[in-house]
């Protein structure tokens, strides 16, 4: 699985973040400034907001008009199971689920689908202890 992970965040160029606040105190907000100063082109999956990070936001998934190399979940368990479905439809390759985010068999219908599935690990975490 490290060395997975490795290669699912070297080869990511394109992270679609559900979940992504405008608010700098939100853990989400400050995940993705951080993955994107490293280099990353972030998109924000927030129906609530029109931009954060400099970067528009969209409604959900199916709205996003570019290829998604990952998807990195903030919203809660209950909200994962739409976003696989999404995720599987969009035949996106990686689905990155934060830490606490945690839906067994969400992750096991994502990776049925070919999904590389990351379940309750945060991503700045990993990336930082990779990337170093």
């Amino acid at each position: 699985m490290t060395d997975s992970i490795y290669k699912v965040l070297e080869r990511a160029k394109t992270i679609a973040v559900v979940g992504l606040s405008d608010d700098p105190m939100r853990p989400s907000h400050g995940v993705s400034a951080y993955m994107q100063s490293q280099g990353y082109k972030i998109i924000p999956v927030n129906p609530q907001i029109e931009e954060t990070l400099g970067e528009k936001s969209y409604p959900s998934l199916l709205d996003i008009p570019e290829k998604i190399d990952l998807v990195d979940v903030f919203r809660r368990p209950e909200f994962v199971d739409e976003i696989v479905e999404q995720a599987i439809q969009l035949k996106i390759p990686a689905l990155w689920l934060q830490e606490d985010v945690i839906h067994e068999a969400a992750a096991a219908k994502a990776r049925a689908a070919g999904i590389f599935v990351v379940m309750d690990l945060c991503i700045l975490k990993e990336h930082r202890a990779r990337f170093r």
